[in-house]
């Protein structure tokens, strides 16, 4: 089943050719390097792995800190970027993390490199400190906007690392999907995808240290997210799969509201 990008962008402004030759460069540039391989060769192991099962998806709201971590014990969960700062106050270990962004990539690179938690890594990471093993797949990032319902090659970012945990859990064959800790909302305002120096503690955050005063940082882009929240949900409606909400608060209003309770045992 083929389903359509609802999302209605401006003209793109871009030459076209020129475009699609950048496309095909980078492609080509990433299929060249021997990660490439590897890392096809562990996403099409992951093939629908987990048929049928529910996942968590971590955000890293503050709000993630109201979660019962207990009631994940049994559950496939996604960490996403810094989710290793919650390990000092915690025993709950997630069963992978996700990370798209080079800035905090390299920012997090120590643990990326010392962990044994299976990490899903945007390409980037190879030129920002973060060495090849074998607990780590690198994924290679498209302008394409598309949902990947394989993996294997590309994926788009939709403005958001969460959207790109959306298509890795669609990949490996998750039927119900829940975010827990998607606030949707940032005290610090400005314009979308600026690059910023953080200031002071980390309001926006499950941890004031995430980004600590200095660190620099791309202030997010929300209305995109939320549109591409939109899509994934489609997609996942179209193949009789679903998204919920179990954030305690927060403003997404895109998915179902459910308690986090409920939906594992539903």
């Amino acid at each position: 089943m083929d389903v359509k990008n609802p999302i209605l962008e401006e003209p793109d402004r871009v030459n076209p050719y020129f475009r699609a030759s950048s496309l095909l460069f980078n492609r080509v540039k990433w299929d060249l390097n021997p990660q490439a391989w590897i890392a096809r060769s562990r996403l099409q192991e992951l093939k629908n792995r987990y048929e049928g099962e529910k996942a968590v998806i971590l955000c890293n709201g503050p709000s993630l800190l109201k979660s019962d971590f207990s009631l994940l014990n049994d559950v496939y969960t996604f960490g996403l970027n810094k989710i290793n700062l919650l390990f000092e106050s915690t025993t709950f270990r997630p069963s992978c993390v996700v990370s798209t962004n080079r800035y905090v990539i390299r920012q997090n690179r120590d643990f990326y490199n010392s962990t044994d938690i299976r990490l899903f890594l945007e390409s980037s990471a190879l030129k920002n400190g973060v060495k090849p093993r074998e607990n780590i797949i690198f994924f290679h990032s498209t302008n394409i906007d598309r949902f990947a319902r394989d993996c294997s090659l590309s994926l788009f970012e939709g403005y958001t690392v969460t959207f790109v945990a959306l298509q890795l859990a669609f990949h490996m064959g998750f039927r119900d999907v829940a975010l827990i800790g998607c606030d949707h909302e940032f005290r610090k305002k400005g314009p979308a995808n600026m690059l910023v120096k953080a200031e002071n503690n980390d309001p926006d955050h499950f941890d004031d240290r995430y980004f600590p005063e200095g660190e620099v940082w791309q202030l997010p882009d929300l209305d995109r997210s939320e549109l591409y929240y939109r899509y994934a949900g489609n997609v996942y409606e179209a193949f009789n799969r679903k998204i919920v909400n179990a954030t305690a608060g927060g403003k997404l209003e895109v998915f179902d509201r459910v308690d986090l309770v409920d939906f594992l045992a539903g």
